[in-house]
């Protein structure tokens, strides 16, 4: 029989690092600043966390790049960088029950997820990329018996990985393992809401036998510490997840400084089309629910617009709303929790204030729209009908458990108001019809799509965004690609 664990009692016993890392060392900002790290379900402190700024990324930037150049990563044999990554990846899992509830304090997301879902998953893809890097060859072109052109791949240098905070860890993990695993040095800039797990696998991993100054983080503010690596002249590249605004933010700061290169995986509006011919509405319908409200609806593909073909509209909304209430919220320590807290006091105002506007846009609300509990930052999951694409809660990514129903008279008009962004994440279609399923996959102008599923994927499909939702791909490895440079060599043999 498994252990019941008291996740109150293991709080309670935590001890929590809020420095920053750089060189292999845990250091205090060089101000001496820090910001109050906040646990979103009761407002209280969890601790200070460095607030890093030029100065200290200065340092760690310098540290990355004399690590780089020194070779101790760079020029490590592939199948020994595996070895240290592996045992990465085993450290993390030896201490799966501590970095899930540092998730779960930090962001507010149920314990059940942080330990079920984001932290097997983030383990999974540091092993992934540890295993795949001493399987990835070279090239030789077809040349001419007179000569031989070779074409490698090199990393790329001091990479800044600067990434949100509604899965800390696992977005990192999209970052880490790629990066790392090619040989590059890293910088890594966690969300100033959460901060806490990328600070503690820091030490994991120069314990795994990472060489100092290839593994830096550096916490602080995003206008601080992540502009900082925007436009530092010594980082070769950026890989953001997080807003559009901020991406374009650091694609700015690229052409303002040297050129580095910058992947982007931005925001999402991801319509989820149920044709009436899906072949199980009750399926599609609590995979929508689930689609919209997983996470507290902070996921940058959720299924912020479902889209459902007018003869089934009412039935499927009934059924999710079915599914929206049955679903348990409250305290995230609690394992039957399904819904937590959101990030923080700012990010719930925010959805609060797009609640308001659906309703005074004339959209009809038929689920939740109010805040819950007595402290923290609970959302009830919420569902408005009625609604038309103009509307700005069909138009801006809420990033909170809002769903906006929009009926289509048909598959044309449902890829229509589905392409009708300026984002192009993921999207969904529900039909039996294969003719329709292809149609719709080709149609939609979105770096994922999901037919008769919601969500689903695996760390060897790539993961990006077309318009506004970025470039670049996380996952696979075509990953590998924002963090090499292709390097041809032509060797003479005529002579």
């Amino acid at each position: 029989m498994s252990e019941v664990i008291d996740w109150h009692a293991r709080a309670k016993g935590l001890s929590i690092e809020g420095r920053a890392f750089i060189g292999g060392r845990y250091l205090p900002a060089l101000s001496g600043a820090t910001f109050d790290c906040l646990n979103p379900a009761t407002g209280r402190s969890l601790g200070a966390i460095a607030a890093c700024e030029q100065a200290d990324v200065d340092v760690a930037v310098a540290r990355a790049r004399a690590t780089f150049e020194a070779g101790h990563w760079s020029r490590m044999a592939p199948r020994e960088r595996k070895k240290r990554l592996l045992a990465f990846g085993d450290l993390m899992e030896r201490h799966i029950e501590e970095l899930a509830l540092l998730e779960t304090l930090d962001m507010g997301k149920p314990i059940r997820d942080s330990l079920a879902v984001d932290l097997p998953l983030s383990i999974q893809c540091i092993r992934w990329y540890a295993e795949a890097i001493d399987k990835v060859y070279d090239e030789i072109a077809p040349t001419a018996a007179s000569a031989i052109s070779l074409i490698r791949r090199e990393p790329l240098g001091v990479v800044a990985a600067v990434v949100p905070w509604n899965f800390p860890l696992l977005m990192a993990a999209w970052k880490l393992g790629p990066i790392l695993a090619a040989g590059n040095s890293v910088v890594l800039k966690p969300a100033e809401q959460s901060s806490l797990t990328a600070i503690r696998i820091a030490a994991l991993s120069a314990e795994a036998g990472i060489p100092d100054g290839v593994f830096n983080v550096v916490p602080g503010l995003g206008e601080a510490a992540g502009r900082a690596l925007g436009l530092h002249m010594d980082v070769d590249a950026v890989a953001f997840t997080g807003s559009t605004e901020v991406g374009k933010l650091f694609l700015q700061y690229s052409g303002q400084s040297n050129m580095k290169r910058v992947g982007l995986e931005c925001g999402g509006k991801t319509p989820n089309i149920i044709l009436a011919d899906a072949p199980d509405l009750d399926a599609a319908a609590t995979a929508a629910a689930w689609g919209i409200y997983y996470n507290q609806g902070e996921v940058c593909n959720a299924g912020s617009r479902m889209i459902v073909e007018a003869s089934v509209k009412d039935q499927v909304v009934e059924k999710v709303m079915a599914v929206g209430k049955a679903m348990k919220q409250g305290d995230p320590l609690d394992p039957a929790t399904e819904l937590g807290a959101m990030v923080d006091a700012t990010q719930t105002e925010r959805v609060m204030r797009y609640i308001e506007q659906g309703q005074t846009e004339g959209a009809t609300l038929r689920l939740g729209g109010k805040r819950v509990q007595s402290e923290g930052c609970f959302i009830e999951p919420t569902l408005f009908d009625d609604v038309t694409s103009r509307m700005i809660i069909a138009q801006e990514e809420i990033f909170g458990p809002v769903l906006a129903t929009i009926t289509a008279k048909d598959l044309d008009e449902a890829i229509r108001i589905g392409n009708d962004t300026k984002y192009g994440l993921a999207a969904a279609v529900w039909t039996r019809d294969i003719n329709k399923a292809f149609k719709a996959s080709s149609a939609l102008r979105a770096g994922v799509v999901w037919v008769n599923c919601f969500d689903h994927g695996d760390i060897s499909s790539p993961f990006g965004g077309f318009k506004q939702s970025g470039f670049g791909r996380d996952k696979s490895l075509h990953a590998l690609e924002k963090y090499t440079e292709l390097k041809a060599t032509w060797i003479n043999l005529a002579s």
